[in-house]
């Protein structure tokens, strides 16, 4: 069992720090990378400065005008917020959404850490599972991805509200935060539940959304009548596939949820970016990150 675990482990690093050197590399730079500004000091202002920058309480204490000083942040650090509910296990092609998680997120590690930044780990369910502080070296990039995984956490539902809620205070420094998920996570109406904890940690940190999906989750196949369990609630039904309607009722469930949280991230300005188990990743991230170069 180990034996497979560090044989899954390892055909992933091959194959996404390969993808992080030869592809992904440049642009996660791009997109990523002088997008943070640290306060460095006040000074005295000079003409042509902007105004915008200036410091009114030294302004009014000197009697003199003073601004802010910001410098690049040449160092980022990446959290990564996976989703570990239980229906991360769903998954109708070679790939379950879990499988194509550890990849994505495995690609995003490789490249941070080739431009030299911290990566950390949030997972959640419907609760905060495990926090894994911002570190660098090998070693640590390939104990997220195991964790991905093998980890087993004590929930099964999904609340992202409570994850963007730890991250808000368990980080002061702003980071980059990717959230790795399958968004399943709304109210009656279908809407994000955590629209209100979005808000708040964008405020204070660049927080990109990854979803992760199955086909099957927005459409569903004739194949009679089928026994459909809800993995994160233990519910089962009966459905009738066969019936035009069902099948209909089943698409316009997912289309409307996942539109809403379209909705939701345009409203905020977040990246976001889906991708399918049974698609390429690495078209979709490259035309992420060029979206956001």
């Amino acid at each position: 069992m180990e034996n497979d675990l560090l044989k899954k482990v390892r055909k992933i690093e091959i194959r996404t720090r390969a993808l992080s050197h030869q592809i992904f590399a440049g642009e996660y730079h791009s997109a990523f990378k002088g997008r943070g500004m640290a306060f460095s000091e006040v000074r005295e202002y000079q003409f042509g400065d902007d105004v915008r920058n200036m410091d009114w309480n030294v302004t009014a204490r000197m009697k003199s005008p003073y601004i802010k000083v910001f410098e690049e942040e040449r160092e980022l650090t990446v959290m990564l917020l996976i989703d570990v509910s239980a229906s991360r296990f769903f998954g109708t092609s070679e790939k379950s959404k879990r499988d194509l998680m550890a990849e994505v997120a495995a690609v995003l590690s490789f490249s941070a850490s080739i431009n030299n930044d911290k990566v950390g780990a949030l997972f959640f369910s419907s609760k905060v599972e495990q926090f894994i502080p911002p570190k660098k070296g090998r070693s640590h990039l390939l104990r997220i991805i195991r964790e991905i995984i093998e980890f087993t956490p004590q929930e099964k539902g999904t609340d992202i509200g409570e994850a963007l809620r730890f991250l808000t205070n368990a980080l002061k420094k702003k980071c980059t935060a990717f959230l790795l998920s399958d968004l399943m996570d709304v109210d009656s109406d279908r809407k994000p539940r955590y629209e209100s904890a979005l808000r708040i940690a964008i405020g204070r940190h660049d927080v990109s959304v990854i979803n992760i999906y199955d086909k099957r989750e927005r459409e569903i196949p004739n194949v009679g009548v089928v026994r459909i369990t809800d993995a994160e609630t233990g519910r089962c039904a009966w459905v009738d596939t066969s019936d035009k309607k069902v099948r209909a009722a089943y698409s316009e469930w997912g289309a409307d949820a996942f539109s809403k949280a379209d909705q939701l991230f345009k409203k905020f300005k977040v990246d976001s970016v889906s991708i399918a188990t049974d698609q390429d990743y690495v078209k979709g991230l490259i035309a992420f990150f060029k979206n956001r170069s």
